[in-house]
């Protein structure tokens, strides 16, 4: 992920750090592009939630983005819901704009929300360390 003054310099990671199985979700409340509002309680599927920091400009974001479109439909038939949270800073990456996010849902077909973590508060609380960056829950959360 590429990430802004607001965050550390050198946020930049080369090791993804370590899963806390016990560690639950985090709840947020951001902007979709699709004019609602959503929260952790209206993403998640029956058999859990699979969440997603992406972003438009992440070379990595877009070497495997057919496969995570089909990938999240398949989730969503077994009743794992998914959503993309984009956590960049939109002046110093326009291609992350708000604008160019509903563009590329529209046009990769998302059957996901994707989200504008315009503080970055929220990846800072699932400690999201670059871009894709997956944070799997079960139906507990």
């Amino acid at each position: 992920m590429h990430v802004s003054t607001k965050w550390n310099k050198e946020m930049v990671s080369l090791q993804t750090p370590i899963c806390d199985f016990g560690k639950k979700a985090v709840d947020f409340s951001l902007p979709g592009v699709d004019g609602q509002t959503w929260t952790l309680e209206k993403c998640r599927g029956e058999n859990g939630l699979l969440i997603m920091f992406i972003s438009n400009h992440c070379p990595y974001v877009k070497a495997i983005l057919k496969k995570l479109v089909r990938d999240t439909n398949q989730l969503r038939e077994l009743g794992v819901n998914s959503v993309a949270i984009m956590p960049n800073d939109t002046f110093a990456y326009p291609e992350d704009s708000f604008a160019n996010m509903l563009e590329a849902s529209r046009r990769n077909a998302f059957s996901f929300p994707y989200l504008l973590d315009e503080t970055q508060q929220v990846a800072k609380a699932f400690e999201a360390v670059c871009t894709p960056d997956f944070f799997g829950y079960n139906s507990d959360m």
